[in-house]
């Protein structure tokens, strides 16, 4: 499955954590563009005072080696052809047509109207459905990279059951249901 992550999913950290994880383990093919990564990145810079430009750059660097496909260039040109509620958005679309994705991942899902997008055989999903979908179509991949993106965090570790309940505080109350039956395998 190949998705374009919005900029409004890259902005929390522990979000975009488990997103670049599961894109580790390629339980999907990540894709964004330059425009996409100024974005998150302003806007993490406006209000997180403490967080520095440098930090932020690194993590953009990281995440352009997870997948040597994940940015997207030349989407440029599907631009003036798109219309959406907000125009600021088409350039995520854009992206999605030039990449070829079938999915768009985003908190605005009314930015995205599902007439639009089909017409490019798209679809947009809250980051809690498309954690579901990817779950479902190869949950053993899914659960390496949960668990893998779980070992990462030190500072403090978490059980099982504390890594849970901060996907609930994330809002992914759905994937975080799905996992409980799995607490020994993350």
């Amino acid at each position: 499955m190949i998705a374009v992550l919005d900029a409004c999913v890259l902005y929390p950290p522990a979000l975009r954590d488990v997103l670049m994880w599961l894109a580790v383990v390629v339980a999907y093919e990540p894709r964004w563009t330059e425009e996409i990564h100024a974005e998150w990145i302003r806007n993490v810079l406006e209000n997180h005072p403490d967080i520095t430009l440098a930090q932020l750059e690194r993590t953009r660097c990281l995440m352009d080696q997870v997948h040597p496909k994940c940015l997207v260039q030349g989407y440029e040109a599907h631009i003036p052809e798109l219309q959406l509620p907000d125009e600021n958005d088409r350039h995520v679309l854009a992206a999605a047509i030039e990449a070829d994705a079938t999915v768009i991942v985003t908190f605005n899902i009314s930015d995205f109207p599902r007439a639009t997008l089909q017409k490019h055989g798209i679809r947009a999903l809250l980051p809690d459905a498309f954690l579901e979908a990817l779950f479902d179509n190869d949950a053993g991949r899914f659960l390496r990279g949960i668990q893998r993106h779980r070992a990462s965090l030190k500072n403090p570790p978490r059980t099982a059951a504390q890594y849970l309940e901060s996907l609930s505080f994330q809002g992914l109350d759905r994937i975080a249901h799905s996992l409980e039956a799995h607490t020994d395998e993350i």
